[in-house]
């Protein structure tokens, strides 16, 4: 249906070449746009709803004194499903700190949450296939985990910023339980969430497909498999990592240039490098994080992350080959 309608609007309402690089940019815009948009709508309005039944209080409190182990995946498999826009890592700092979880569960939190979500996954699936969506959800769990566990060795607690830990002493003991909401109040719940999350994404979802069309009906293959596909190129993992930093957007936004990199023949290993690195390591996640940990514990934490993409990239690419 998508694809019908990105041929219809490009080559016949525009009356552009399919064999034209403008004519394929166009029509896998449109494609996109349209494909991703209704995606959007339908799984957020959904998801809203469960998360109706699924107050901050309640989140805190399934984590809170379980094994670490089982803590982290609980964090991870929480982060996956919360707002992936209308939260910040302030009050999700501040939060988990006033709850008493240890930093670490918190970090399983954090790296999981902007790289794995309901919406980016379904999305996905809905572009790429379960395949490579499942291979991204089982490297973005694999890296919170782990690399929450890294950043509890290095005792980053001393390097929180002071005023988290004055509102945890401030607040600890407050924590009311919130009202259960009627069906209407969680339908309009879910209608907020829909206005505040594509609100939010929709510019970047813009871009990101506007990359990937440029990409897909601009970049010649013949170039693509001369520097960047085949053996001996181990060199595009780190690049595509390094390139993610000042790329701002959303693990959804990235979707497109994904769609269109693995069209072009970029091994699946750069792909998912480079998308994690925009999810989860861009500038202005760092600058937000830098809010509630002091540059010490911030370098650590993208040090951590870089490294992982990278051997994600790597261990893919290999295994692909």
């Amino acid at each position: 249906m998508f694809e019908a309608l990105g041929n219809w609007v490009a080559y016949h309402l525009l009356g552009l070449d399919p064999a034209t690089h403008l004519g394929a940019a166009v029509q896998f815009f449109v494609m996109d746009v349209s494909k991703i948009f209704v995606l959007l709508f339908v799984i957020i309005y959904l998801m809203g709803l469960v998360r109706a039944f699924l107050t901050p209080e309640k989140v805190r409190d399934y984590v809170r004194g379980k094994p670490k182990w089982l803590a982290r995946l609980l964090a991870i498999l929480l982060g996956s499903v919360t707002p992936f826009c209308s939260c910040s890592s302030v009050p999700l700092f501040i939060g988990f700190v006033e709850a008493g979880i240890p930093l670490s569960i918190t970090y399983a939190f954090l790296i999981a949450s902007p790289m794995i979500n309901e919406v980016a996954v379904a999305i996905l699936v809905g572009v790429v296939g379960w395949k490579i969506a499942a291979l991204y959800v089982l490297a973005g769990m694999v890296v919170a985990f782990v690399g929450s566990i890294i950043m509890e060795w290095f005792k980053t607690e001393r390097w929180v910023e002071d005023y988290v830990w004055k509102i945890h002493m401030a607040e600890s003991g407050a924590g009311d339980e919130k009202p259960v909401m009627t069906l209407q109040a969680r339908h309009q719940f879910a209608v907020s969430e829909v206005k505040e999350i594509v609100g939010r994404i929709w510019k970047w979802v813009i871009i990101g497909v506007a990359v990937g069309a440029a990409f897909h009906g601009y970049v010649p293959q013949e170039w693509v498999a001369e520097h960047l596909a085949g053996e001996g190129h181990w060199w595009t993992v780190p690049v595509a990592v390094v390139l993610g930093v000042p790329l701002y957007s959303n693990a959804t936004g990235v979707i497109p240039i994904a769609e269109a990199m693995l069209a072009k023949g970029v091994p699946i290993g750069t792909t998912l490098a480079l998308m994690m690195s925009i999810a989860a390591l861009s500038l202005p996640e760092m600058l937000i994080l830098r809010k509630v940990i002091r540059w010490p514990a911030l370098a650590i934490y993208a040090s951590v992350l870089a490294v992982a993409f990278m051997l994600v990239g790597w261990g893919f690419n290999l295994l692909g080959g």
